[in-house]
């Protein structure tokens, strides 16, 4: 199945925002992100502005509607700033998307060439969870920056080191988790690697259920969560209350350094979940030796948790936005491939005080 549309990477992640300028100056400022590159009314753009940053193998796209008669500005209205599309680069665009479809995806874009003086970019897209699409991206012949359309603008960040992007969390509605689990699995040949029920992902007042799913080779990730029935509202069931729908939960950015980017990201004004200190009582005992410093481990509120792979630290920013729908996660892995199951409990004990402060739990 893993050979029904090969994909290479994550080309990029376009966030589609209500100002572009002002979202791309957070990024580049909080995250160290540099701008690269710029599509917008001087070079020819009439309908959005966009602004293309990367730190070493991320790209995101931020981008922003000029007028109420675009396309997707109702999008805004509905989901407010957030994530629209997760791109995959692929070796043949038009076949991935014949395929995709063949096998059940609904297109968004059908199989088109951009040109410009540097080449052609070959670009296509479907439909997946909510109104999020995957675009298809092929670039090998085109040397410009980006793709037609974009002009290289260069503002450089201060890099607060992370790497990749290590996975992508998708929000569904309740008893849609399997459905877009096979979704993945039988249109795109990705594959179930590993399946959490609500009593590894529960607290007192809530609990979730997660499946994660991941490509042929390994290289992308996307865990599924839906709510699951608990005392009070859990934090699926407000994401899809503000998000009106399902969408990106959160993106995890992976780093080599866990405590310089959190320290980087700290004193740039970044807001973290707050992790108790009893937390860090069990630690020694649960985890075993890490060559991390526990006390700044603690002083800076990142989760631990290992498996028989290895270990990984992991923290999670309070949202990026008004509405309480996306955030970020830094994780370093010391040879797990896990997604940090021993930390679930103290991870949504602290988003539910999130959500009490929010007057939604």
């Amino acid at each position: 199945m893993h050979d029904i549309m090969p994909i290479r990477r994550i080309d990029h992640v376009r966030f589609f925002v209500s100002n572009a300028k002002q979202a791309a100056y957070y990024y580049r400022t909080l995250f160290g992100f540099d701008v690269v590159a710029y599509s917008g009314l001087e070079t020819g753009n009439r309908q959005e502005a966009s602004y293309v940053l990367q730190q070493n193998e991320i790209r995101f796209v931020i981008t922003a509607p000029y007028k109420q008669d675009h396309p997707l500005a109702q999008w805004l209205v509905k989901h407010g700033d957030g994530v629209r599309d997760i791109a995959f680069e692929v070796d043949d665009v038009e076949r991935a998307y014949s395929e995709a479809v063949r096998r059940g995806a609904q297109g968004a874009l059908e199989p088109t060439v951009l040109k410009d003086d540097d080449g052609e970019v070959h670009i296509a897209a479907i439909h997946t969870y909510g109104d999020v699409l995957h675009s298809f991206v092929n670039r090998d012949r085109y040397k410009g920056t980006f793709m037609p359309g974009f002009k290289e603008l260069f503002i450089p960040g201060e890099s607060i080191g992370v790497k990749e992007i290590d996975h992508i969390v998708g929000n569904v509605e309740l008893g849609k988790m399997n459905y877009w689990v096979n979704f993945y699995r039988e249109i795109m040949g990705f594959e179930l690697l590993v399946h959490f029920s609500d009593e590894d992902i529960s607290t007192e007042y809530s609990a979730l259920m997660s499946k994660v799913v991941q490509d042929g080779r390994g290289k992308i990730k996307l865990p599924i969560n839906e709510p699951a029935e608990g005392r009070r509202k859990s934090q699926i069931e407000e994401y899809l209350e503000y998000n009106a729908g399902p969408g990106v939960q959160h993106i995890a950015l992976q780093t080599d350094d866990i405590i310089s980017t959190v320290r980087h990201l700290k004193a740039r004004g970044m807001q973290f979940i707050y992790v108790p200190q009893t937390y860090y009582e069990e630690v020694p005992e649960r985890v075993g030796q890490i060559e991390e410093d526990l006390r700044t481990i603690a002083e800076l509120g990142i989760l631990v948790d290992r498996d028989e792979e290895g270990y990984l630290l992991q923290t999670f920013t309070k949202t990026v936005q008004d509405r309480p729908t996306l955030f970020f996660e830094v994780i370093e892995r010391h040879g797990s491939r896990g997604f940090g199951k021993g930390n679930f409990k103290a991870l949504f004990e602290a988003i539910e005080r999130e959500q009490a402060l929010r007057g939604n739990l």
